[in-house]
């Protein structure tokens, strides 16, 4: 489905615009991401404290919830489909993909180099991950998942 063009004058702002707004909803998920892994993993009861993979999926899942709602209602909010089913399986597959990097990510570094310290499972899940897992999501997103024409 094509979508209509925005004015060329606008065009450029309004990508620097969708692009701030998506990095704000971003930077939401990020911390609840990071503060639900940490909780987790390190945080009273170490609920998932041997289980690094496990508490990072829950994570994510809780985190691409709050995605969900910034990004269908904020960021893409002109483009979103009246098809909500179809655009949220989109959405959590796509999220999904996202997650697979950060979960690979972590996975090399924890158990293949052996990087066990809670400093290198941030950095390998939150930060390698995090920046490879998001220019995938934009991407999709934009591609694949809020594919609606564009309101005005």
């Amino acid at each position: 489905m094509s979508r209509p063009a925005v004015p060329r004058l606008r065009a450029p702002w309004y990508r620097v615009a969708e692009i701030a707004r998506f990095g704000s909803v971003g930077l939401l998920a990020y911390v609840v991401d990071i503060g639900v892994f940490n909780l987790l993993r390190f945080g009273p009861g170490e609920l998932l404290g041997e289980k690094p993979l496990t508490a990072k999926v829950v994570s994510v899942a809780v985190a691409t919830l709050v995605a969900w709602v910034g990004n269908r209602y904020w960021t893409f909010a002109r483009q979103r489909t009246r098809r909500r089913g179809r655009e949220l399986t989109l959405f959590v597959l796509v999220n999904l993909g996202g997650m697979a990097i950060a979960v690979g990510c972590l996975a090399v570094s924890h158990y293949v180099l052996g990087l066990t310290s809670p400093l290198a499972d941030n950095v390998s899940a939150n930060g390698v991950g995090l920046v490879l897992g998001t220019v995938f999501r934009y991407v999709m997103y934009r591609r694949f998942v809020f594919t609606g024409a564009a309101r005005t």
